[in-house]
């Protein structure tokens, strides 16, 4: 028994030797391997590895993509020397864990700290060459391209790949966003009333246009009464005088009773006439005092 007792505890010992030799690296990781203080081996690769007990520790990085998001806006100054307000992000990742543990110490806080002063002395350089326009819209994917490339030609030397620098959004300080807003407000206010001025200017063209329009069909119109009531006047005439060559004496008695009509129309009408008048002629006799 006492035998059994001692092949059980050198069991045990095995196994926990076993343990503290063996350390796994997943396809997410990259793993440095120390001996007293030193770097001995770099696993690159996933899989099981082996390493001395007790003189040999093992550290891992993640391999995967991390993203730096600025907290607060950065401030920065244009070409036309104003300031502008820029919200970006970083996406990042270890590429060669001995050089980022050498410049770092894996330490992923300084690793950033040093990714943002680099994109922001690359910002600075590149708003400084640029107007407002073209940091807004006008050129902001070759500005986001240059970021990424410079930052990434910087960080390469530390064992980092930036895979991309994206700006999210340009915004004017509040100061300056008034000011711009107000000169807006006057611009379109000057617009509006010049569209209107233009507008009434147009409206009173087209009143002129439409009043000339009008006097002109109206002139054209009573032009052409006038000439319809000359020639039914004309035919008028002629039907009277033919019908004063064919009965003289019925064309007088028909005047004369138009002129009755017409003269006596009112009770208030007074005239002052001989009785002996050619007018009352025929008042005194239907053929006429013949």
């Amino acid at each position: 028994m006492k035998h059994l007792g001692n092949y059980a505890i050198v069991l045990v010992g095995v196994l926990i030797v076993l343990a503290l030799s063996m350390y796994t690296v997943d396809q997410r990781q990259g793993a440095l391997v120390f001996q007293l203080g030193e770097v001995v081996a770099i696993r690159k690769e996933p899989g099981l590895y082996l390493k001395i007990p007790f003189i040999q520790n093992v550290r891992f990085f993640d391999l995967r993509i991390v993203t730096l998001d600025t907290a607060e806006p950065e401030r920065f100054i244009t070409s036309e020397k104003k300031n502008v307000l820029v919200d970006y992000f970083v996406k990042w990742r270890v590429l060669d864990v001995e050089k980022y543990y050498v410049s770092f110490k894996g330490d992923e806080a300084r690793a950033e700290n040093r990714l943002a002063q680099t994109i922001n002395d690359s910002m600075r350089a590149e708003f400084g060459k640029r107007t407002v326009h073209d940091v807004v819209s006008g050129q902001r994917d070759q500005i986001m391209d240059v970021l990424r490339k410079s930052a990434d030609a910087d960080a390469s030397r530390f064992g980092v790949r930036v895979t991309d620098v994206r700006i999210k959004r340009v915004d004017l300080p509040t100061e300056v966003s008034e000011s711009v807003y107000r000169r807006m407000e006057a611009e379109r206010k000057r617009v509006a009333n010049e569209l209107r001025s233009t507008g009434s200017a147009e409206a009173e063209k087209i009143r002129a246009d439409a009043d000339k329009q009008r006097e002109v069909i109206i002139a054209e119109a009573y032009r052409d009464a006038q000439r319809i009531k000359g020639e039914g006047d004309a035919k008028a005439s002629a039907i009277y005088a033919e019908a004063f060559g064919k009965n003289p004496e019925f064309y007088a008695f028909y005047r004369s009773m138009e002129a009755y009509k017409q003269s006596f129309r009112n009770k208030s009408d007074v005239m002052v006439l001989e009785p002996s008048s050619e007018f009352f002629r025929y008042l005194k006799s239907p053929r006429g005092g013949k």
